[in-house]
């Protein structure tokens, strides 16, 4: 029995993990920021409109424009965190939906003329 395999075997599969552990930390730690950001301008505002500074009219305003901004920030695929989660993948060369869509269409092509040549030898 071969012990120094599966120790290998059992060390990839803790990296795996302790990667995929590690990155999911990191999500949920910038999730958790940003709810905490949202609490707080909230908060904030809510302060505002309490003393009297701006009207609750204004402060609902300013709450819905922060929801539209940080919409758009999360979601833009040209932002900051998306570049460097894009570099990660490409550094650690993990292949991207785009490579692994034109892998489907080369496999399909070449499904098709496999088809093809075995139709014309029957």
């Amino acid at each position: 029995m071969d012990t120094s395999s599966e120790a290998n075997k059992g060390s990839e599969k803790y990296r795996k993990h302790s990667l995929y552990s590690l990155v999911r930390r990191m999500m949920l730690a910038g999730i958790g920021a940003i709810a905490l950001k949202h609490d707080e301008h909230e908060e904030f505002i809510n302060k505002l409109v309490e003393r009297g500074e701006i009207a609750k009219k204004d402060g609902e305003e300013l709450m819905k424009e922060m929801r539209e901004r940080r919409k758009k920030y999360l979601h833009d695929e040209e932002t900051y965190s998306h570049k460097k989660v894009a570099d990660i993948l490409e550094h650690f060369s993990i292949p991207t939906k785009n490579d692994l869509d034109e892998l489907n269409k080369k496999i399909t092509n070449l499904e098709k003329k496999i088809d093809k040549l075995s139709k014309t030898k029957e």
